[in-house]
């Protein structure tokens, strides 16, 4: 995204944070990573987003997101994002058991049928990249 000119951010969950190198994204993005809602008076630290890219897609977050659930500031933002109409592109990545419950396949389509792109299906069993993203 950025050799394509993109201003690019990284909001990761509070569980995911654990599994990355804040400072690291934040050299490379130039931007801090967020992953806690700020308070009320202080000043948004990240420009306004125009597109989001939810990868990895978890599980849980593919079924909060389909449901509405904003329990962290990322599942806010890209509930906000679907509201406003924004592109919202989500790469599912469950195990092959869960990628088969019924809860996340039914979110799957919720969130297609709300126009927003998912990747690859729940039962294909295969992961691909994701080559375009909206203009």
């Amino acid at each position: 995204a950025q050799a394509r000119g993109w201003d690019v951010c990284v909001i990761a969950t509070p569980s995911a944070v654990k599994f990355l190198d804040p400072g690291k994204l934040a050299d490379l993005t130039g931007h801090p990573v967020r992953s806690e809602y700020k308070r009320p008076e202080e000043p948004d630290v990240l420009p306004p987003a125009d597109a989001f890219v939810v990868a990895p897609a978890t599980f849980n977050t593919i079924n909060k997101l389909a449901t509405g659930i904003s329990d962290t500031l990322a599942l806010g933002l890209l509930n906000e994002a679907i509201g406003a109409g924004l592109p919202v592109i989500a790469v599912p990545f469950p195990n092959k058991v869960l990628a088969r419950h019924p809860a996340f396949t039914a979110s799957v389509a919720a969130l297609r049928r709300a126009r927003r792109s998912i990747s690859a299906g729940p039962s294909s069993g295969r992961r691909r990249r994701v080559d375009r993203l909206p203009p």
